[in-house]
C-alpha cells in the first residue's frame, strides 16, 4: 500500500512540475514553439514523466483545464438560490479570464471551447428531453447553443465592457428560450430552461 501511494505522489508531482512549467513558458512562447525536451528540462523532470502521464503538451492543457470546465458547469447547474450561483460564477470568472486571456494570446484557446462544447453537450444531454426534439434537432441545438453561448461569453471576458455579469447570464436565457421555443418546444420564456434562466426556481 505504501509503495502505491507513493507511486501516486510521485505521479502527482509529475504533473505538478510538468503543468507549472508550462505556464512559464507559455509567458513569453506560443504554445506550438514549445517542445516536450524544453518542458521537461524545465520542470526538473524525465521524458518518461511526461509520457507516463500525457502524449502531448494539449493532452497537459486538457487535464488542467478539464476539472476547471467542469466545476463551471457544476456551478451553472446546481439547484441553488440565484443570487448564490451568480456570486460563485462571479469569482468563478474572475479567475478564469486571465486564463482565457492567455489562451487567446498563446492559441491554445481551441482546448478549452472543446472541453467547454463536451461539457454543454454532458448538461443538454439530461434536458433536451424537454424539448421533445428529434434526435437531428438536439444534436444541432445544442451545437448551436454551445458555440453561441462561449461566444457570448468570450467576448464578455475578454472586453469587460460595461454589461454586468447578470445583463449576460439574463441575454443567455433569453437566447436560449427563445431558440427553444422557435424548435416548437412546450418550454415558455416565463418558466425558462437550461443552466441560463431568469426566474429562480430553487425554492419551490
Amino acid at each position: 500500500m505504501a509503495a502505491t501511494q507513493h507511486a501516486q505522489q510521485l505521479k502527482n508531482d509529475s504533473q505538478t512540475y510538468l503543468t507549472t512549467a508550462l505556464f512559464q513558458l507559455l509567458a513569453t512562447k506560443e504554445l506550438q514553439q514549445i517542445t516536450v525536451t524544453e518542458l521537461v528540462k524545465r520542470a526538473g523532470v524525465s521524458r518518461m514523466a511526461f509520457y507516463r502521464n500525457y502524449q502531448t503538451l494539449d493532452d497537459l492543457l486538457l487535464a488542467y483545464f478539464e476539472p476547471q470546465m467542469t466545476r463551471l458547469f457544476d456551478l451553472i447547474m446546481r439547484p441553488v438560490p440565484t443570487n448564490v450561483k451568480m456570486d460563485q460564477l462571479a469569482t468563478y470568472f474572475d479567475q478564469f479570464s486571465a486564463m482565457l486571456t492567455l489562451a487567446t494570446k498563446r492559441h491554445y484557446e481551441y482546448l478549452i471551447q472543446q472541453l467547454f462544447n463536451e461539457n454543454m453537450a454532458r448538461y443538454y444531454q439530461n434536458q433536451v428531453t424537454q424539448l421533445h426534439l428529434s434526435a437531428q434537432q438536439a444534436q444541432y441545438w445544442t451545437t448551436f447553443m454551445s458555440n453561441g453561448v462561449y461566444g457570448i461569453w468570450r467576448t464578455w471576458l475578454l472586453n469587460r465592457d460595461s454589461a454586468t455579469l447578470t445583463e449576460i447570464h439574463d441575454l443567455l436565457a433569453l437566447f436560449q428560450n427563445a431558440t427553444a421555443q422557435a424548435l416548437g418546444s412546450a418550454t415558455s420564456s416565463d418558466n425558462g430552461f437550461g443552466p441560463f434562466t431568469k426566474k429562480d426556481h430553487s425554492n419551490e
